[in-house]
């Protein structure tokens, strides 16, 4: 049976790294609710010995120590950051091709601006629900449901007749993106060992390389697309670039309803042993049992989804830790967004460049010094912790910005080198530090319980930020010039500001046993 479950794992690593940019490991599972697999005992490959389960914090800590041998659990880890992956390809694949759909559809500046917020919006109202259903209903089918917003939308997009569909299919692709990313860090939290390498906070970190990666592989694709059509079929373009997002969203799909587990954390804590127990012989090869008496023995009540548990968010001791969160996020975020998706814009004002060569140069940038920081992010965050990354990471970002915004525009090539290197000094404390530690923050701040609508809460305020920011940095780029550099330092000074003022560290930390801890504040 080890045999076979390890040339499955060969068998869909291949598959997945070809979105993933290889920044993703492997594991196999199903449901417990919707999955014969997950009820049907345990494999001949899980320990000979025994580990009996009495309450839902045994099945917390045997995860947290990392207790698996030869586990499927990294596929799960995979297949979350498979949603990651199309979380960033569909909200950044749109940006190549506003200017023939505006030309196209005949949009008025109100109209395009419609069409490229609608995913914004839809991410909000997304993660702010998505939070809430993580937690109510379990991770498993969220995470079902949302793949199938993105297929819909993807190919609704591709064959859009006017504005209004188009911008309507993109909010609903928004949904998916804002209901995605609650349940991935989810995922990512709960099927990881608490210390050491490869920890939780190391796994959650694996949204970011994963999410440079997805950028970068638009702009190979815009790039490969534009070399092979026709000059008389480049209105296909920005149709193919948004209909490509369907494909590794069908892919997802069949991979995680094959092979996707419930998280046993969030089935413990609804009271659900027997499915845990489960779980943890199909996903972890531990030879869980369910002792006898487990129905005697005295259980902690876990707190139960509702929506007033975004109240609790703000409360007791999870008020410093969401202040921390929210401010780190969205600093992150608005600096991110203005600089990231602006930088072709950026890069053209200081070298006269076609649109290709510039594609290239952003391209270059992205996987050199952002995508490299968030495997940095990733390799070190066990041994640093996700606080020192942050606050080294906003700044280098602070002395970018100080950097881009007293050099102006470049007068020649010297000066010129110099603002190529502040910017990606910018996407490298980003990758490293803000742009992987921001969701550590976000997901281990709170225990299983509180984690999705953590997350929804965070990811709600974080999008409202990336909303305002692309539609100020052109405003404030075209009145302040090279001065909006100033403006945007406030960002990353913000985070140091916070940072300084609020030293929580979740790396290493067992949030999860505040489920169980009754002074934790219920």
């Amino acid at each position: 049976m080890s045999r076979v479950i390890r040339t499955c794992e060969r068998h869909h690593v291949a598959s997945m790294l070809v979105f993933l940019s290889k920044s993703v490991n492997k594991t196999m599972s199903d449901s417990i609710a919707a999955s014969p697999a997950a009820s049907s005992g345990y494999s001949s490959a899980a320990s000979d010995q025994p580990v009996v389960i009495r309450s839902a914090s045994d099945i917390t800590q045997l995860v947290n120590r990392g207790a698996a041998k030869l586990s499927d659990a990294r596929v799960v880890i995979a297949i979350a950051l498979g949603g990651v992956f199309l979380d960033a390809y569909d909200l950044g694949a749109l940006a190549f091709g506003m200017k023939d759909i505006t030309r196209q559809f005949g949009l008025t500046p109100s109209g395009a601006g419609f069409v490229a917020s609608a995913i914004t919006f839809g991410a909000i109202v997304g993660a702010l629900f998505g939070g809430y259903l993580t937690d109510k209903i379990g991770r498993y089918r969220v995470f079902m449901a949302d793949m199938f917003f993105f297929v819909i939308a993807a190919l609704a997009c591709a064959f859009a007749p006017n504005e209004w569909v188009l911008g309507g299919s993109r909010f609903v692709m928004g949904l998916g993106v804002g209901i995605d990313l609650p349940v991935a860090m989810a995922f990512l939290a709960e099927f990881s060992k608490l210390q050491g390498r490869g920890n939780k906070a190391s796994r959650v970190a694996m949204w970011c390389p994963t999410w440079y990666a997805a950028i970068s592989v638009s702009y190979l694709l815009v790039l490969l697309l534009y070399a092979v059509l026709p000059a008389t079929h480049t209105d296909w373009l920005w149709r193919l670039i948004l209909g490509f997002g369907a494909v590794p969203a069908i892919l997802i799909i069949a991979i995680r309803h094959r092979y996707m587990n419930e998280s046993p954390v969030w089935a413990a804590n609804q009271g659900d042993l027997q499915g845990a127990a489960a779980i943890l012989r199909k996903s972890y090869n531990i030879n869980a049992v369910v002792a006898d008496d487990a129905d005697k023995t005295p259980q902690v009540k876990v707190r139960k989804a509702a929506w007033r548990n975004y109240g609790t968010l703000l409360q007791g001791i999870y008020l410093r830790r969401t202040v921390l969160a929210t401010v780190t996020a969205v600093a992150s975020s608005f600096a991110y967004n203005a600089v990231a998706f602006g930088l072709p814009v950026i890069l053209s004002s200081f070298l006269q460049q076609s649109m290709i060569s510039t594609i290239l140069f952003s391209l270059g940038l992205n996987l050199c010094f952002a995508f490299v920081g968030g495997l940095i992010a990733v390799r070190y965050v066990s041994k640093f912790g996700a606080w020192k990354m942050t606050y080294a990471g906003y700044a280098c970002q602070l002395v970018a910005m100080i950097g881009l915004a007293l050099v102006g525009r470049p007068a020649d090539g010297g000066e010129a080198a110099i603002s190529i290197a502040m910017l990606a000094l910018f996407l490298f404390g980003q990758g490293f530090g803000p742009g992987s530690h921001t969701m550590t923050f976000a997901s281990l701040s709170y225990p299983t319980s509180l984690r999705g609508m953590g997350v929804g809460f965070n990811q709600t305020l974080m999008r409202a930020s990336s909303t305002l920011s692309l539609f100020l940095f052109p405003v404030l780029s075209a009145a302040l010039g090279t001065g909006v550099f100033w403006v945007i330092a406030l960002a990353p000074l913000a985070g140091l500001i916070v940072l300084t003022a609020i030293r929580w560290e979740p790396s290493g930390y067992d949030v999860d046993a505040e489920d169980f801890n009754a002074e934790a504040g219920h």
